[in-house]
């Protein structure tokens, strides 16, 4: 990272000349400030919204660019906020006035007044995203760095332009937003800022679920999350927001028997799934998929520690952390639902492994198998290399297995070979339970291999299981 006063070369895009050029027609001064800047500095790519501050009306800068533009693109006006955005080729730009703000203690939602560029910088939540490049003709690509961001940059530290306590009461999401950069960027939370972290935490209560969720999701998507959960455990959030996981914390030890944390154990299973998917649902279910051990958990004499059905209690469990986060109610949920309460299911096979109980599994995991399998993999933590090698190659076991199944008995999209018309037909019946009773029949058939899953040997199987129940075969 260059060291260099002025980054001409960051306002490449033809779109900063013109903004460029919209502010000399306004007379007003423009920066561009926040995530492009940083981005640019940290050299992770080419950002693709872009905000720019005017010391005035951030509105009129927006529709004064869009005359310059040879489209003359939409400008969309928020009054409420006093911003406009635009889109120019593959670019969002956001406009806003220079403004400084004031906070009550029930909101996150400040009283704003017009102000100078540095009220602008004081009322950014970090150092590194209070950097500004001028676009004026006289000083273009000049940085403005107040607090320090670019050392900050270098240090690869977390620190607010102003008193943290102060900032993150204001807006308790800031506190969210320094953990997922934290995790994002593997960078250090400045130790005075962490302590006001853990000092505001239950100013988090006012945040709606939403923004915590939004939040969430950007550190279960950075490439290590871990970080980010430790540090929202380090400080008191994870508490406020997801207490089934804190829940997990501990090792209980009884006459000489011990179980693991569990709760390091399931970040250790998000950081490796983390490292063979960016399904984020997938992510969640690997966050999620051992809640049910905490109110599950046994001591027994014989046997020491147990967590019978926890598998089953967290798919519980699941729904209700959705509802009270406000996270989709739909198919998102059930797919966590599914990926928890099958957990184990490849785990408790892998050591015996019979095509019977791969039918099943796959049957049961019907089209995201796959997914089940990744996580299952991701679920190995052990430290032992013996035990390593062996777990990961009883899944290999399984994974042979389940292809030679499904190339024979075609299980992943299962089709009952026999219909419902065709049993009501062979036996000149109405709908009615038997009907349920056969269909099931075959079924279990096909999954312990009884029968191969045909047309052929499902219709005999169907004669003689109606037969069994007292019909009939028609004449007709």
């Amino acid at each position: 990272m260059s060291d260099a006063k002025n980054y001409k070369e960051a306002l490449h895009h033809p779109i900063f000349k013109i903004i460029t050029d919209a502010s000399a027609n306004l007379e007003v001064n423009s920066y561009v400030i926040g995530g492009f800047v940083r981005d640019y500095l940290l050299q992770r790519g080419t950002a693709k919204d872009i905000d720019v501050v005017a010391v005035g009306s951030g509105i009129a800068l927006a529709k004064k660019v869009s005359d310059l533009l040879p489209n003359k693109p939409k400008v969309q006006i928020f009054k409420t906020y006093g911003t406009a955005m635009l889109h120019a080729d593959d670019i969002e730009v956001e406009f806003v006035g220079a403004r400084k703000e004031s906070y009550t203690e029930d909101s996150r939602n400040p009283t704003v007044e017009n102000g100078t560029l540095q009220d602008d910088q004081n009322r950014r939540d970090f150092t590194i995203n209070a950097l500004a490049l001028n676009l004026s003709k006289e000083n273009f690509g000049e940085i403005l760095d107040p607090f320090g961001g670019l050392n900050d940059l270098k240090e690869k530290i977390i620190r607010t332009p102003l008193d943290p306590s102060i900032t993150y009461s204001d807006d308790p999401l800031r506190m969210m937003r320094a953990i997922r950069f934290a995790a994002q960027l593997g960078f250090k939370i400045e130790t005075a800022s962490l302590n006001a972290i853990a000092n505001n935490k239950d100013r988090i209560k006012i945040i709606t679920k939403e923004r915590i969720v939004t939040e969430l999701n950007k550190i279960l998507l950075s490439n290590k999350p871990s970080i980010g959960f430790k540090l929202l455990e380090k400080t008191g959030l994870l508490d406020y927001i997801l207490p089934e996981l804190t829940a997990l914390k501990g090792i209980d030890e009884v006459e000489g028997q011990r179980h693991k944390d569990n709760f390091y154990h399931t970040l250790e299973v998000v950081d490796n799934i983390a490292e063979n998917t960016d399904d984020l649902w997938l992510r969640w279910s690997a966050l999620l998929h051992d809640i049910g051990k905490a109110p599950t958990k046994r001591f027994s004499k014989k046997v020491g520690w147990t967590f019978h059905g926890h598998e089953f209690v967290g798919s519980k469990m699941v729904f209700k952390l959705f509802k009270r986060l406000k996270m989709p109610m739909n198919e998102k949920m059930k797919f966590v639902q599914k990926m928890v309460l099958m957990s184990s299911r490849p785990i408790v096979i892998a050591s015996g492994v019979t095509d019977s109980a791969v039918r099943r599994l796959v049957f049961d995991a019907g089209e995201y198998i796959e997914e089940l399998m990744t996580l299952c993999e991701a679920d190995i933590t052990t430290k032992n290399p013996k035990r390593f090698r062996k777990y990961h190659n009883n899944f290999k076991v399984v994974r042979r297995k389940m292809v030679e199944v499904e190339e024979r008995d075609h299980i992943r999209n299962f089709q009952p070979p026999v219909s419902g018309e065709e049993i009501m037909k062979t036996f000149d019946i109405k709908p009615s339970r038997e009907i349920g009773i056969i269909k099931e029949a075959i079924k279990e058939a096909i999954l312990e291999g009884e029968i191969p899953n045909e047309h052929k040997a499902a219709y005999e199987f169907m004669i003689k299981k109606g037969e069994e129940l007292g019909l009939v075969i028609s004449n007709i």
